[in-house]
């Protein structure tokens, strides 16, 4: 059979169909497209191998000076904005975004922020930072959002962020200590039946914990209100 005969053949008859005619019609652009998406990959590859890796050494050597600062409640301002010689968290962050260095340097951002009282500063730097499967680091980063929603008498999203600090590495350290927190929020809602299953939840899930030795003084509280 012809081309020309096959051309012409109704689709049930004609293999090709409209998907033969649309590949001959359009050889050279599906190549210009093929070339493009090769260039777009080797863009990619390069990007990673020649930028970013380069600035991700060049961040994580320069930020130990700030995490220095960090352990030094008087030095912390040189910590978030440096000290001249060495760059502070928030130039890190800044200049070496999509670095696992600006990563954590909006983690530590955020936790001074904290401390000195800027929350909406702690929210905006917490709030970039991204999970990395840390069961310490990212469940922290949850509970500081907490904490500062909290400050910011936000407690809806106080609530939502200790929720999710408290579930995301279950363990005897974090859990119990954001569902302290999140039941703490719960009663300044004077909600007092959801403080005191929380409070209680503390009681049985994690009873080795430093928050449930002291927690029946919180359910006797949260319970005595629970109408």
């Amino acid at each position: 059979m012809s081309k020309t005969q096959n051309e012409n053949l109704p689709d049930a008859e004609n293999p090709l169909g409209d998907t033969g005619k649309f590949v001959q019609e359009n050889s050279k652009s599906l190549a210009v497209i093929g070339i493009a998406i090769v260039a777009l990959i080797l863009l990619y590859v390069g990007y990673q191998k020649f930028y970013l890796a380069p600035r991700a050494e060049k961040a994580a050597n320069e930020m130990f000076k700030a995490e220095e600062y960090a352990a030094i409640d008087s030095l912390n301002d040189r910590a978030i904005s440096g000290d001249g010689s060495y760059p502070g968290f928030e130039k890190i962050a800044e200049e070496y975004s999509n670095t696992k260095s600006a990563n954590i340097a909006n983690a530590y951002l955020g936790g001074l922020y904290l401390k000195k009282g800027e929350f909406q500063k702690a929210v905006d730097a917490l709030g970039k930072y991204s999970s990395t499967g840390s069961p310490v680091v990212d469940p922290l980063v949850l509970g500081m959002l907490g904490d500062a929603y909290s400050e910011l008498k936000d407690y809806s999203k106080a609530v939502t962020y200790y929720k999710k600090a408290a579930d995301k590495s279950k363990n005897a350290f974090t859990s119990p200590m954001f569902l302290k927190k999140l039941g703490l929020v719960y009663e300044e809602q004077k909600e007092f039946s959801s403080a005191a299953d929380v409070f209680n939840k503390i009681k049985t899930d994690f009873p080795e914990s430093f928050e449930a030795s002291t927690i029946e003084t919180y359910i006797a509280r949260a319970e005595t209100q629970v109408k």
